[in-house]
């Protein structure tokens, strides 16, 4: 299976609509660099965008990775393109992460881990529900998010510091890859080389490192958005990821959008997948119930 991994723009990074009825919904709270783990003498920030509601009692949380390959790109620089998630009740923090250039695999992984420990141990500050934690992203951030989501409490990958953890209440997986030891002709694509590395332990790495290696039971639900003609990574990963968590009964749904690229969707199917996400989150009882349009 052929697997490429490569920098999206950030307008194709974002998994928000553009501008719509949610406009007028604004955070009542904006911190920006909040230093949430230092590792190496290097400090590693996030942005918080608070809901205008969570002063009144504590409300869901959307954490978001970006993507990149695990090599280039940043968080991005604004909440605006998170609009429907904000105006569905959602705070919004999105993650800074070392970069391969930086340490190599699993340093991503295990500072995506510890943001979701930081979100979890400053959520009662915050105005945020410890138990509507969202892990969100696109490309390899969607593969951090759900590394952060499918790791069990007991693993070998959270840091000393960052253990026990929240357990993320859903999984929002957009167009990332799930299985690293998937290879083109039995070649291993350079970018997952470039983070995971090319030693003796690369193979057993790559496998640590593949979001279907953890899969579980107990897994929480999982949303997953892929275009069929991407061209970066195959839609055959979120297909073959679908039928595991069908397999363990875990809930999921996958949207696929017919034509779309590598996250580069038109603005008809960016903004239904937009709303099959917040749909899924509201089936699971993580959206607030006026969201979803049903009394408390």
């Amino acid at each position: 299976m052929r697997l490429a991994i490569l920098g999206l723009t950030m307008a194709a990074a974002l998994p928000g609509t553009g501008a719509s009825a949610a406009d007028g919904v604004e955070p009542r709270m904006i911190v920006k660099d909040a230093v949430y783990r230092t590792v190496g003498g290097l400090p590693l920030h996030l942005d918080i965008y608070v809901h205008p509601d969570t002063g009144k009692t504590p409300g869901p949380v959307l954490v978001h990775f970006h993507g990149g390959g695990w090599a280039r790109g940043a968080r991005p620089e604004s909440w605006t393109g998170f609009r429907p998630y904000l105006a569905a009740g959602f705070s919004l923090v999105t993650v800074q992460y070392r970069l391969a250039g930086q340490a190599p695999a699993p340093a991503a992984v295990e500072d995506a881990r510890c943001a979701l420990h930081w979100v979890g141990a400053n959520a009662a500050r915050l105005g945020f529900d410890s138990r509507r934690i969202v892990v969100s992203g696109t490309s390899a951030g969607g593969h951090l998010a759900l590394m952060a989501g499918l790791l069990p409490p007991a693993n070998d990958v959270d840091p000393d510091d960052c253990k026990q953890g929240p357990k993320a209440a859903a999984i929002l997986d957009f167009y990332g890859p799930a299985d690293l030891t998937a290879t083109d002709g039995g070649k291993r694509h350079p970018t997952v080389a470039n983070w995971i590395g090319t030693g003796p332990g690369a193979a057993a790495m790559e496998r640590r490192m593949s979001p279907v290696t953890w899969l579980s039971a107990a897994s929480p639900p999982v949303f997953i958005a892929h275009g069929d003609a991407d061209p970066v990574v195959p839609v055959a990963q979120s297909i073959e990821l679908k039928g595991r968590l069908d397999a363990l009964a875990v809930p999921s749904d996958i949207f696929v959008v017919a034509g779309g690229g590598h996250g580069k969707f038109d603005p008809a199917s960016q903004s239904a997948m937009t709303a099959r996400a917040l749909a899924f989150l509201c089936g699971h009882g993580v959206t607030p119930p006026a969201a979803c349009g049903t009394k408390n």
